[in-house]
């Protein structure tokens, strides 16, 4: 938890963003793996936690802002769960460290927000995205489920994010002590993995790493030699000789805020000449992409010129061919490079992604429907105080090849001899955190080896 004048002047710039109403803040709930006693991980809704701090389960918070007045709903422990979980400061307490003096039992707040719906009030909340909300709005408010997105605030959905993705100095300290962590996961995995190793055995590492710190993973770990399979969460494989592998993870620090790097390394001490061409080739596409951040030009382009970077070094080995800036524009590169470029990061690792993809990286603009641009999550103009990742990448996917030299797609882009070469070659992506600053950009954290030099150094 930060300082009580963190959160209380969050709060005041959120009032300041509405007219009227009240404002819904639903907190999480813990969610049974297989039976109640039994949860996941406890982890806080994020829009909950950044303004009220308040790392608990079943609590919900109301705003009104007629009445310039805060309350948090929840229950103190009974005895039956001091027994089982300790002693713990108490709700009043907690809700006192935040600014907040008025806490009434959850049971009360039924009746707060039908008293709101019979004086025809505005009632501002989040659209859900744990099931467990979505009930609580369906007994509170009467909405069905095929109604909440509708009939969340738009409103609020704007001002939360306006707020949000302007990240204060006490966010980036904690963004650069996850990231740091997240470093340090990635140095270990590239020092370990050795032939006849699990994949398992590195996801077990990493993960430890911010655990015994007190803290968590901020996703589920990706380890594989399958680096063509982008979001690939099996660790059953064994590493050989000759083979990439390929490690996106990051930390999570106790206040909640995120880490997300991805390394790619040789299995074998020293990288194969063709990896090195093509390690090297999303190396530079990582440095250029970076190198036009600062505010006022969109990261879309930034993600064209990854784009372009990627399909011009694929010219020069004979992979692509034709003009480069009419490929980019009919995305004949995606079959190379199918991601997009980045995301904003911070409380959440796609920040604030469950207020509508749209919202966040748009503006509320429509996306492209095109292969691989669609994927783009982030594309509006950036502003100083947004964190975001970096990560391109070239992905030899066997089943996109052959379905598009099958339909003869961008047969003038696409040299389909050459790049079935590869095939069996499995993907690369380097990524890392920068915030935008007045001037430009800045990375985040401490820089993880990324040069080949310097990870075939710690290969050994």
């Amino acid at each position: 938890m930060f300082k009580k004048e963190i959160y209380i002047n969050r709060r005041q710039v959120m009032k300041e963003k509405l007219e009227k109403g009240i404002i819904l803040f639903l907190g999480n709930d813990e969610s049974p793996m297989n039976y109640p006693d039994n949860p996941y991980p406890f982890r806080q809704h994020s829009s909950f936690l950044y303004y009220f701090g308040l790392n608990r389960p079943s609590l919900a918070a109301i705003i009104d802002l007629e009445a310039d007045t805060e309350t948090v709903f929840g229950d103190e422990l009974s005895l039956d769960e001091i027994v089982w979980m300790g002693n713990q400061p108490t709700l009043q307490e907690q809700c006192e460290a935040i600014g907040i003096t008025e806490v009434l039992p959850t049971v009360k707040l039924y009746t707060v927000l039908r008293e709101a719906l019979a004086s025809g009030r505005d009632i501002h909340f989040l659209p859900p995205y744990r099931p467990e909300n979505k009930i609580k709005l369906l007994r509170f408010l009467n909405i069905r489920p095929d109604q909440f997105v509708m009939k969340s605030s738009d409103e609020l959905v704007k001002a939360v994010i306006s707020q949000r993705e302007i990240k204060s100095d006490e966010e980036i300290a904690e963004i650069d002590k996850a990231v740091n962590w997240s470093v340090d996961m990635h140095e270990a995995a590239i020092c370990m993995a050795s032939p006849g190793m699990k994949e398992s055995e590195i996801a077990a590492r990493v993960t430890q790493i911010p655990l015994e710190r007190e803290g968590y993973i901020s996703f589920p770990v990706i380890a594989t030699i399958r680096g063509e399979v982008l979001h690939n969460h099996y660790h059953g494989n064994t590493l050989e000789d000759g083979q990439l592998f390929l490690l996106d993870a990051g930390a999570e620090v106790p206040r909640g805020y995120a880490g997300d790097l991805t390394s790619t390394f040789p299995v074998s001490k020293k990288f194969t000449p063709q990896q090195k061409d093509i390690y090297q080739l999303v190396l530079d596409a990582h440095y250029g992409s970076t190198a036009i951040l600062k505010p006022g030009i969109e990261f879309r382009e930034a993600h064209f010129e990854a784009a372009r970077i990627i399909f011009n070094g694929l010219k020069g080995m004979g992979l692509t061919r034709g003009n480069t800036e009419e490929a980019i524009a009919e995305g004949a590169h995606a079959l190379f490079f199918p991601t997009g470029l980045g995301h904003m990061m911070g409380l959440d690792v796609h920040d604030m992604e469950d207020l509508g993809e749209l919202n966040v990286g748009y503006n509320g603009e429509a996306k492209s429907t095109q292969f691989g641009l669609k994927s783009l999550r982030l594309a509006k103009e950036l502003k100083p105080g947004f964190v975001l990742t970096v990560e391109p990448g070239i992905y030899f996917i066997p089943e996109l090849i052959a379905r598009w030299k099958e339909e003869k797609k961008f047969e003038e882009f696409i040299n389909y001899p050459e790049v079935e070469k590869f095939i069996g070659f499995g993907g690369v992506r380097i990524e890392q955190d920068y915030l935008i600053t007045p001037k430009g950009y800045r990375l985040l954290g401490r820089k993880k080896p990324m040069e080949i030099s310097e990870i075939e150094a710690l290969r050994g």
